[in-house]
Parts: C-alpha cells; structure tokens; sequence
C-alpha cells in the first residue's frame, strides 16, 4: 500500500477529483496548504505598493491505494493537474506499513 500526496494549484482540484474517479480510485483527503519551490513566491502591487508573496497557495491532496494502483493514480494526476507552466505542483508516493478502518476494524487493503 502507497500513500500518494499531491501539490497542486487550487484551481486544478476538481479536475483532478475527476480524474481520480475515473480511473475507479475511491476516497481522497485534502488540505490547503502554502509554500513555494523553485518560483520562490513573487511580487504583487496592492493598493500601488509592492508586496512580496513568498508562500503561495496550493492544495495537498492524499490517496491511499494499493500498490497495483499507484501508476493508475499518479498518472491521473500528472494528466489532470499539469498545466505546462511553472508551480503546477509535485507528487509524493510514501509506504504504507499499516491501515486500520476504524469503524470495522478491517486492515490495509480491506481498510481502503
């Protein structure tokens, strides 16, 4: 079992949800979240001073999926998120050691 987390740009969500559930991957969480990578942030004017923003908005989005569905997952992802700019965001696949459902105690490939 893997646990694929992704960056994203906020705008990208429901294309991504959709993407998901098309390949047939149920259940995903997700957080709004800042930060910055390579762009380092970048200027904007308000009100005609000039402002440095260098944590950006982005949405981190969860999955946990067995390991047959990882590449089903990331690709869905990379497809639906990717816009060919910078800042599109990354993706994380971490190891699962344990899942427990925790209204019927099922675990790991059961639990998801």
């Amino acid at each position: 079992m893997k646990l694929v987390t992704a960056i994203i740009k906020p705008f990208k969500l429901d294309d991504v949800r959709q993407a998901i559930a098309e390949a047939g991957i149920q259940g995903m969480t997700l957080s709004e979240v800042k930060g910055f990578g390579r762009q380092k942030g970048h200027t904007e004017l308000y009100r005609g001073a000039e402002y440095k923003v260098d944590f950006l908005p982005k949405l981190k989005v969860e999955i946990a999926v067995a390991d047959e569905d990882v590449d089903t997952a990331i690709e869905a992802i990379q497809e639906a998120a990717g816009t060919g700019k910078i800042g599109d965001g990354k993706i994380f696949v971490t190891a699962l050691e344990r899942v427990i459902r925790i209204r019927t105690g099922e675990t790991n490939e059961a639990a998801l």
